[in-house]
């Protein structure tokens, strides 16, 4: 009978550490679930008072608008053409806008992107002529970022900016020789002859080929073109212009790809006469943020990976 008392007052006593040790990790889990729920509650002023503050900058008073273009310009990134022409628009609306400055620190990107916005600035200057767009140049201004900085009515550099690469860029890798001595074969099936266009683990076909240089050189005299159009007769056209060559800020002024050295403030306050500057660019949130990246790792775990395609780089 003592053995048997024993066992029961054993088996309570486990029941009881267990049911408590379920108490503290529910404790623990409603803890972590107020303190994330106290955490977004106060991110969320945060972004409130920082609309206020934004809204208060715009309240009745002169300004310079600026809007930034930063990064490679694609349609995923913060630079992609949704974000930059909707803060375009919302700056040439303002009508305390007294001139709009595009901030350029971008390599390139996507020819489709960079065209979009393009457009869309030459659409905006036409709605607002009284409104100047000036183009400030910091670190790097190349291909696709000089696309776009073309359609400004003047581009101001800093002396060691990079600025250039007028050029159109399609690269891969070929893999058929390291396929054919690990022994591994390819087996494609496609319903048109060039449906496996440029396929990196296939041979190269010669007509594949020509039509690719067709491409690249189509879009490069797309390119040309508007450069032509935004600078006029301030373009010293040489053989070495439009080869993809990238000059310094200083070399870009004597050549006529820009005007003039100036930053920022320099342009608001002295080209605009509106010292006070109002950012425009659309910043993304930490949902948004979050919600790219995760979806961008759902992509790569199921082998979703982007073709290669023509790049203003």
């Amino acid at each position: 009978m003592a053995e048997i008392g024993e066992n029961w007052e054993r088996s309570v006593l486990e029941k009881l550490a267990l049911e408590g040790i379920k108490e503290q990790r529910r404790a623990r889990r409603w803890g972590i679930f107020f303190k994330l729920l106290g955490f977004a509650y106060l991110t969320f002023l945060l972004a409130v008072l920082f609309d206020w503050h934004r809204a208060d900058a715009l309240g009745g008073t002169k300004h310079s608008s600026l809007v930034d273009v930063t990064g490679v310009i694609d349609a995923k990134g913060g630079a992609s053409a949704d974000n930059v022409t909707n803060a375009l628009q919302s700056a040439f609306k303002d009508k305390n806008t007294q001139g709009v400055i595009l901030r350029v620190n971008s390599p390139g990107g996507s020819p489709v992107q960079a065209g979009i916005i393009y457009d869309e600035i030459q659409r905006l200057r036409g709605l607002y002529p009284d409104i100047p767009m000036y183009a400030v140049v910091e670190d790097i201004c190349a291909s696709g970022g000089y696309y776009i900085a073309s359609a400004a009515d003047k581009i101001y550099v800093d002396k060691a900016s990079l600025i250039g690469s007028i050029g159109v860029l399609m690269d891969g890798f070929g893999f058929v020789d390291t396929m054919q001595k690990l022994g591994v074969e390819r087996r494609v099936f496609t319903s048109g002859e060039n449906k496996a266009f440029l396929d990196p683990f296939s041979p190269l076909q010669p007509r594949q080929v020509a039509q690719a240089k067709e491409l690249l050189g189509e879009i490069h005299q797309q390119f040309i073109e508007v450069v032509r159009k935004g600078r006029g007769k301030r373009l010293q056209e040489s053989s070495e212009l439009f080869s993809g060559l990238v000059w310094t800020g200083a070399k870009s002024v004597e050549l006529g790809l820009t005007d003039a050295l100036g930053s920022v403030d320099y342009v608001a306050r002295e080209v605009i006469k509106a010292e006070q500057i109002v950012d425009y660019t659309q910043k993304e949130n930490i949902a948004e943020r979050f919600a790219k990246r995760f979806g961008a790792g759902v992509a790569q775990t199921l082998g979703l990976g982007a073709s290669a395609a023509p790049r203003l780089r």
